[in-house]
């Protein structure tokens, strides 16, 4: 894979363990009939951040806001049987924060130079390995990913659950399906343009206009997906788009945990603005989301199908790999009309 100048704009790797995980208790109907009425996540004050108000031992964050009730509220919105993918193909020359890669080897064991696996029918088959990170392409970052001081989520510290075997809590096996109601913010509609530049900030007063404009009202429990048409450049020019992206500020993120959604996400690679107006202050809105606030990200969200068509809301469904022990997921969430 390419290794972009991903560095110079976001110097700062994203914390020694770039490796985490969430351990989830129970079955899933049982984490989401316990969810049966949770007030909104509101953002959390300066000082004490956990523990959180799902409980002292609660994993799985804004995720109890997915009940049943919400399920069925998000599935009536599918009346046109069309389906977005929002994940982006993922292979060698993807650009990933450094030093971030990914590679597929295909093999066909015991077969080369003619050879076939013994049998009448003459079966052959192929294999392939995976080496590289999960955090490479369309990813979902678990609680484990991101923190403050070495503290994460719940106020989980790195040194209980920490291994580079993977962790022992918070990672992405422990994370629900994540099926709700999902609404599209276009930013890049709000401002006139194609696109929006790196570094280029999104504020919560701009979400508040971007919203009221476009008729886009967000409730608790859904899934917010924001798109500026920075991911265009994942094709037009892949080095350009790994240093730099425009995206939210922590005031922002703080907006948008205020108003309950489980996830936010964008269509681009770390969904907040870099380079970063404080370069001394880095990553602010991944600590409000997902330490304080047990909110998901999602990054490299390929919304451009979703803007194009004009949606606003939709039925957004996503399983992501139960890869035990890993902080993050390489992941293909679908929008349904």
């Amino acid at each position: 894979m390419r290794r972009t100048g991903l560095a110079a704009a976001a110097a700062f790797m994203l914390l020694p363990a770039a490796g985490m995980a969430h351990d989830g208790h129970g079955t899933v109907p049982q984490q989401l009939a316990q969810a049966a009425g949770p007030a909104p996540a509101a953002p959390a004050a300066t000082g004490a951040w956990y523990p959180s108000k799902y409980g002292a031992n609660d994993q799985i964050g804004a995720m109890n806001l997915l009940t049943p009730q919400k399920v069925l509220e998000a599935a009536k919105l599918v009346q046109r049987g069309q389906v977005y993918a929002l994940g982006v193909p993922v292979g060698r020359d993807t650009p990933a924060f450094p030093p971030r890669s990914a590679s597929v080897t295909v093999m066909m064991p015991d077969q080369f130079a003619g050879n076939l696996v013994p049998s009448e029918n003459k079966m052959s088959y192929a294999d392939d390995m995976f080496t590289g990170w999960l955090g490479v392409g369309s990813q979902i970052d678990s609680f484990a990913h991101l923190g403050i001081d070495n503290t994460f989520y719940n106020g989980n510290k790195a040194a209980d659950f920490m291994r580079t075997t993977g962790v022992t809590k918070l990672g992405v096996e422990g994370i629900p399906p994540m099926v709700s109601r999902g609404v599209l913010v276009n930013m890049a509609q709000a401002r006139n343009k194609p696109m929006l530049e790196e570094g280029e900030i999104i504020t919560a007063d701009d979400l508040r206009a971007a919203m009221q404009a476009q008729g886009v009202e967000v409730r608790q429990g859904d899934v917010i997906l924001i798109h500026t048409g920075w991911v265009e450049m994942l094709d037009r020019d892949p080095a350009r788009f790994g240093k730099g992206e425009p995206g939210i500020d922590a005031g922002a993120a703080e907006f948008l945990a205020g108003l309950g959604v489980v996830a936010v996400g964008a269509d681009t690679w770390g969904v907040e603005a870099v380079p970063f107006k404080n370069p001394n202050r880095v990553w602010e809105g991944h600590q409000v989301l997902l330490a304080k606030n047990g909110i998901h990200i999602l990054e490299v969200m390929d919304t451009r199908a979703l803007a194009r068509d004009g949606a606003k809301e939709f039925l957004f469904v996503l399983g992501q790999p139960r890869l035990k022990g890993a902080v993050q997921a390489i992941i293909n969430p679908v929008a349904i009309r």
